[in-house]
């Protein structure tokens, strides 16, 4: 995965967009990216992220949304899918591992760089923005994430609409649309990954304590700079 330098233009542009839209409403950030990146701007979604899905396409309909496949979902997940792309009409673009990933399952060093960063990385290539629903308020390892900033993993511009929002707001969001929620959520279930090694939170802990269970680990390499 190469690295590419942006001009110095263009960092001065992303810090005074970060600046003006530090405390905007999500579906601000959104008009403003599509305006500026129209087709070259990409979703990447896992399917817990339905407010933010929502909003995007009440925008720009045809939308692409990258779903990284990692081969290890539960099947919930999957069906949650299937029923939006058919109900919502969506683009779904699904990545799949490289055929080294079988090596590495789950719970394994390389297991996240293999199934989600370099599907990724190939997803995006020739884009000039991706969109996340990463939060501030997901974990510690997040909670300076910029709304608006350049990946120099990726090297394009990456955007995080939901950046100052907390579960409350998605909440709400999701209950004022009549949204559907992922099923998981109803059982208990925090933040979702793969099935081997994600559990709901016991009681006390943060929403991603299940993730990689047993692993001293909070983020899979996506939102790492």
């Amino acid at each position: 995965m190469s690295e590419t330098a942006p001009d110095g233009a263009l960092l001065a542009e992303l810090e005074s967009e970060d600046a003006r839209l530090a405390s905007a409403p999500p579906l601000a950030v959104l008009s403003w990216v599509f305006r500026r990146f129209g087709a070259g701007a990409v979703l990447a979604c896992s399917f817990e992220d339905v407010a933010l899905l929502h909003m995007a396409r009440s925008i720009r309909p045809s939308l692409e949304v990258v779903f990284l496949d990692t081969g290890g979902h539960f099947p919930e997940t999957l069906e949650f899918l299937e029923r939006l792309e058919r109900d919502w009409s969506l683009r779904v673009v699904r990545t799949t591992p490289p055929p080294e990933a079988e090596a590495w399952p789950c719970g394994t060093a390389r297991c996240c760089e293999l199934r989600k960063v370099e599907p990724l990385s190939r997803a995006l290539h020739g884009r000039s923005a991706w969109i996340t629903a990463l939060k501030r308020v997901d974990a510690p390892t997040r909670d300076g994430a910029p709304v608006v900033s350049w990946d120099r993993r990726f090297s394009l511009v990456k955007v995080n609409p939901l950046a100052t929002w907390t579960d409350d707001d998605v909440a709400y969001y999701l209950s004022s649309h009549g949204l559907p929620e992922h099923p998981l959520w109803a059982k208990g279930y925090g933040s979702i990954g793969c099935a081997a090694m994600t559990l709901p939170p016991r009681p006390g802990e943060s929403r991603r304590s299940g993730r990689w269970v047993g692993l001293a680990k909070d983020e899979c390499g996506l939102h790492e700079s």
